[in-house]
């Protein structure tokens, strides 16, 4: 089940933030058009301690390979707890750590975004993006796939998009809290693997 941190006076809400820009990113960019943020859960998860090394991001498929609902695993067939925000099935999971993911540079904050949005598969079946080769992830050099996201950041500020979309990005952690009083958003624990009844193989 989602939360949602109840807001305070002017608290700033931080996974709305990222899902409007998301959203601009996905209609600007030919290359993340494929992307329906309508079933991409936007949430932070809080780090236990302020130290800027570690995972900023992630993102989590709600299917796997192709976007199948099952899989088989040591035997026996599994899936995914779903997770429904109102009446919409989410296909992905995008987390962010705070204040980690805050405190970093502004170009690293906005690499780090795009970097877990090229995730997403081109089908937009709730797998990932699978390149090719032994490393489908991030193919040979994770500072390779990056520096593509840097461009495509480079490319989405060059079409003037309008500032109050990405000016967060420009501050971080304790700025912010000052400036609004707190911040608050989405939170939602990762859904389960769940075996699936009576389907156990020779």
């Amino acid at each position: 089940m989602a939360r949602f941190v109840p807001p305070g006076p002017q608290t700033f809400d931080f996974t709305d933030a990222v899902r409007q820009l998301c959203v601009d990113v996905t209609e600007k960019l030919p290359e993340f058009s494929h992307i329906d943020m309508s079933r991409v859960a936007v949430c932070f998860a809080q780090t236990r301690t302020r130290q800027l090394h570690g995972l900023q991001a992630k993102l989590t498929p709600l299917r796997f390979e192709n976007g199948a609902r099952t899989t088989i695993r040591n035997g026996r067939q599994w899936t995914v707890q779903r997770l429904l925000i109102g009446k919409v099935e989410m296909s992905y999971i995008l987390t962010f750590y705070l204040p980690r993911f805050l405190d970093q540079s502004f170009k690293e904050k906005f690499i780090t975004v795009l970097h877990e949005l090229y995730h997403i598969s081109p089908k937009f079946d709730g797998d990932i993006r699978r390149m090719e080769g032994r490393y489908h992830v991030h193919s040979h050099s994770q500072k390779e796939y990056d520096r593509e996201m840097e461009m495509f950041a480079k490319r989405y500020l060059s079409l003037g998009p309008e500032t109050e979309l990405f000016e967060f990005l420009r501050h971080d952690f304790k700025t912010l809290q000052q400036r609004h009083g707190g911040i608050i958003g989405l939170q939602t624990p990762i859904p389960k693997l769940v075996p699936v009844p009576d389907s156990r193989t020779a």
